[in-house]
């Protein structure tokens, strides 16, 4: 399934990967957009409070450039470097043209979207 991530108003079309994380996020996002603020972290990835918690599948992976997941059942990570860590695998951006430049210096907005 595919979802639209649009950062700082850049749109990003994503891959939802199979997990539970992804179908119950899949089924708020039929209800309307979902907006977070990201934050830098360490100099790889921006990170973001979601206000609920989502079914956690945590598996050790070494993340890649436009990977999204799930970090603690709560916060959404996105990667514009890389990583090894216990994650629960949300999406994935499918083109990474702009990603790295979209995300940026600082805090972003991140907002979830259905198609």
């Amino acid at each position: 399934m595919q979802i639209t991530e649009t950062v700082n108003g850049a749109p990003f079309a994503a891959t939802l990967a199979d997990s539970a994380a992804s179908s119950r996020l899949a089924e708020m996002l039929a209800d309307g957009p979902l907006t977070v603020g990201l934050d830098d972290y360490a100099g790889f990835e921006k990170v973001g409070d979601l206000g609920f918690t989502l079914p956690a599948e945590n598996e050790r992976i070494t993340t890649a450039p436009g990977d999204i997941v799930l970090y603690q059942g709560d916060q959404i990570v996105c990667f514009y470097g890389e990583n090894a860590w216990s994650y629960t695998r949300l999406a994935r951006v499918d083109d990474l043209a702009g990603w790295e430049e979209a995300l940026g210096p600082g805090a972003v907005e991140l907002t979830l979207a259905l198609p």
